[in-house]
């Protein structure tokens, strides 16, 4: 209890500027922090402020995409009692014969998720808001994925094994244990009916060429890692369409505490959740500037010059994306997506294009599993809702014109696609049903065929490209040559016809297609009239070349919880 009473003199806990202190003295030591403690303090709060039942009465919901609340009073006695009972748990479900050894066991790891696994209540809770924190936990016996391996990571430590810690893709959790974390072991679910997972390595999934596993690139987390992925694990949501504004406002300050230290600089998730409460709180500002609450303009003016200095919402997605190709290889798929959407929140279409296609670019490094639902979801929305919408509404407009007019965007088109359709081949399950056919086409035969017949496509279906930096480099290295031949040639004041069709040619967006579908189309993208038919059936085609598996049958348990998940943090705030 030692470490728990030196942060007594902090509490109550009432107000978001007490939360911040707490985390501010917690990164000035110079002792790791106490897991269990925050999360319980992160999570009493959350979820106080989140209780539907405790919400003001005469806030009007229905009319709200935010609402204020009073900001709960945290009390050292609830903490102190629940911190207790977390250490008890853990103490007395497992072995002492485990604890030998300065290092963790495969077996210790095991055991610990298996006491945390068997207190839960008999149900999966996917998607569901506010079940991350051992608050959660130890309050009412339900923890998501992400909150199952947090809290394993927690036991480990509160039982002395340091070693042990969070390792984190994009829509999973595990951990690294070991000598220099060199061992991994599952530890929670993914999905229904994957328990039997628990203390096996991970090694399959990274084989198999599965998202969930990001080609073994993902976030190692130091414990104030550990403490930054409680922190971007926060979710303000109340209901489906509405956040409590002082959930957001103490996610937002935290982050930012942690960015400050460099804490988030190897994460880019929290990185681009940063960016979109960023980007929350600029809008939230300019809407209450003008309010007459003296209260509300010194909080107001408290975030301006808190802000001041700080990096915008653009260039914290363009730190997310660096993050992921200087720590990652480039294997994350979400910075890409989450710039995406803020470029298309604001209208930057062809902006939007090129970081849409990005995302395709990394996504075809993978083959496409029933575990990957989540990316699923995000390329289904980009492809066959967000881009048919724009293209439908700009179609008509000045501004829109240009963007058809724009063979670069039709080329970013291409190499969005082609990234789909790479991540197809070789799967169990195929994407590219009729719902995607038919958007994709539409979309395409927008483009008149003098744009189209302007981008160079070169086709590289039979895998003989370089793979991750490497490849990279050659393009971006083949790009500047270009740009350089092109620049150059135009400060030649006399050039033979040949020297200018060779300028002409090296001007011309380039893409290069690595799905064997989209390689196949080129001579239909490029006809002067496109057969939209022809289109359809061949990106509908059976791409594998291997006879589909029967799909595994999964437990049914949906049917404990009919009601409609709750939307996750990340995708919420970027559907306002």
């Amino acid at each position: 209890m030692s470490v728990l009473s030196e942060y007594k003199h902090l509490f109550p806990l009432d107000s978001i500027q007490k939360v911040c202190d707490l985390f501010e003295e917690q990164l000035r030591s110079n002792k790791e922090p106490d897991l269990a403690l925050f999360s319980i303090i992160v999570g009493s709060v959350e979820n106080n402020l989140t209780n539907v039942k405790n919400s003001d009465k005469d806030v009007n919901l229905a009319s709200n995409k935010f609402i204020k609340m009073k900001f709960p009073s945290v009390e050292w006695d609830e903490v102190k009692s629940l911190y207790e009972r977390f250490v008890s748990l853990m103490r007395s479900g497992v072995d002492a014969k485990l604890l030998s050894g300065d290092l963790a066991s495969r077996d210790l790891v095991k055991r610990v998720a298996d006491v945390v696994w068997n207190s839960l209540t008999r149900s999966y809770y996917k998607d569901r808001a506010h079940l991350q924190s051992i608050y959660s936990f130890l309050t009412g016996n339900k923890l998501d994925c992400f909150g199952v391996a947090f809290a394993v990571t927690a036991g480990c430590q509160v039982l002395g094994k340091n070693d042990v810690h969070l390792a984190l893709s994009e829509d999973h959790a595990w951990v690294v244990f070991g000598k220099d974390g060199l061992n991994t072991a599952e530890v929670t679910w993914h999905g229904k009916g994957n328990e039997d997972k628990r203390g096996r390595s991970v090694g399959d999934g990274v084989q198999a060429r599965s998202w969930l596993y990001v080609a073994g690139k993902p976030v190692i987390c130091t414990r104030i890692m550990e403490l930054a992925a409680l922190v971007s694990s926060i979710n303000p949501t109340l209901t489906p369409s509405i956040d409590v504004h002082e959930v957001a406002l103490m996610q937002h300050r935290l982050l930012w505490l942690l960015y400050e230290k460099g804490h988030l600089d190897a994460y880019p998730m929290a990185l681009g959740n940063l960016a979109d409460l960023e980007e929350y709180m600029t809008k939230y500002i300019a809407n209450e500037a003008e309010s007459e609450s003296s209260a509300l303009k010194d909080v107001i003016g408290m975030v301006k010059s808190a802000t001041t200095s700080r990096p915008d919402s653009a260039l914290l997605y363009v730190q997310a994306i660096r993050s992921s190709r200087t720590f990652y290889e480039d294997r994350h798929v979400y910075p890409y997506t989450f710039q995406g959407g803020y470029y298309h929140r604001h209208k930057m279409y062809k902006e939007a294009f090129h970081a849409w296609a990005s995302a395709g670019d990394v996504i075809r490094h993978y083959n496409y599993s029933r575990d990957d639902e989540e990316i699923y979801k995000e390329f289904s929305e980009i492809a066959n809702e967000l881009i048919p919408q724009l293209m439908k509404a700009e179609s008509s407009g000045h501004s829109a014109r240009s963007i058809l007019k724009d063979p670069e965007c039709f080329a970013s088109l291409l190499r969005f696609y082609d990234g789909i359709c790479k991540w197809e081949e070789g799967s169990q399950t195929p994407i590219l049903h009729i719902g995607w056919a038919k958007p994709l086409v539409s979309t395409i035969s927008k483009f008149d065929a003098e744009v189209r017949a302007q981008v160079n496509i070169i086709c590289c279906p039979d895998n003989g490209e370089p793979t991750g930096a490497s490849q990279r480099t050659v393009e971006t290295t083949q790009n500047e040559k270009d740009k350089d031949i092109w620049n150059n040639n135009a400060d030649i004041p006399a050039m033979s016809v040949r020297e200018q069709l060779t300028a002409a040619v090296n001007s011309r967006p380039r893409v290069t297609l690595y799905s064997h579908k989209m390689a196949a189309l080129k001579p239909l993208l490029l006809a002067e009239r496109l057969n939209t038919h022809a289109l359809q059936l061949q990106l509908t085609a059976q791409s594998q070349l291997q006879r589909p598996h029967l799909p595994v049958k999964r437990r049914d348990d949906e049917d404990h919880h009919p009601s409609t998940p709750t939307a996750r943090a990340k995708r919420a705030r970027r559907e306002r």
